[in-house]
């Protein structure tokens, strides 16, 4: 295990995920630098899965497991396993963006959280193509690259840009829904296909607010744990089962949170 002796279980939990999500950065960009090679599947509507993402879900899951046992996990290419009473859960998607991924497009990246009970005790996100690392520490700063971030300090939606994920697993006329009230109240939308980089950048102010109807935890925890070390606010994602079931997300300053989560039916 690379934790220090000094530090406490989270702490080196946090220490040993650093090393790891830049592990699978590295293996993942290698696919990425070489996707006329990749062999690619459909799950379904718009949502697709190649071997980097299982390979790299692999590398993250065999990594954590050795380092700590007792621990389950819960990735989106292998699934839950026995998470029912573990003291503590690795939630990861080892691509979120995988459809910008296998179309050559860099808005892609790699998501850990740990999560104990109902608070998620840190969050790492990883972008390989700009070597961009996210990371917080529930009750500590968020950080870009060891930097502390902030979100963006406007007061409504003419500030800035909003980000609005969308999914098959809802409505179409839910987006349609926020869409409207977005651009009627002088907004502007964002879609990278990658809610998780999106979320991000709420927290480091590049994007002034993310909304979706519905996401998964694996999509969503590490994200949630950033904005919130950023002084952000989200919406309470882990109640009703949202660990197994999802749900929907709503992250952006304080200042604005209320009307965020107003353009959602």
């Amino acid at each position: 295990m690379n934790g220090d002796d000094g530090m406490d279980e989270i702490g080196q939990r946090l220490a040993v995920a650093t090393d790891v999500i830049r592990a699978a950065g590295a293996l993942a960009l290698g696919y990425f630098q070489k996707l006329d090679q990749l062999t690619i599947k459909s799950k379904g509507l718009q949502d697709m899965a190649s071997e980097a993402d299982l390979n790299t879900e692999l590398l993250i899951k065999d990594s954590l497991a050795k380092a700590f046992p007792s621990d389950a996990f819960f990735g989106e290419e292998t699934g839950p396993g026995a998470i029912e009473g573990a003291t503590g859960v690795w939630v990861v998607d080892p691509i979120d963006g995988t459809q910008p991924f296998v179309s050559g497009i860099r808005t892609w990246c790699i998501s850990i959280a740990y999560v104990r009970g109902d608070e998620i005790e840190f969050g790492l996100v990883y972008d390989p193509c700009a070597d961009e690392l996210f990371a917080a520490r529930r009750g500590g700063q968020a950080t870009l690259n060891g930097r502390p971030i902030k979100p963006h300090p406007g007061k409504d939606f003419t500030a800035g840009i909003t980000s609005v994920g969308y999914s098959n697993r809802v409505p179409a006329a839910t987006v349609l829904h926020v869409m409207d009230k977005l651009l009627h109240a002088g907004g502007m939308f964002h879609r990278s296909g990658s809610g998780t980089l999106s979320i991000c950048y709420v927290a480091c102010g590049r994007l002034l607010g993310y909304v979706e109807g519905h996401m998964n935890s694996w999509d969503a925890l590490a994200a949630i744990a950033i904005v919130r070390g950023a002084g952000g606010r989200t919406n309470d994602f882990l109640a009703g089962d949202g660990l197994r079931n999802g749900n929907i997300i709503v992250a952006g300053p304080s200042q604005i949170y209320d009307s965020l989560e107003g353009l959602l039916p």
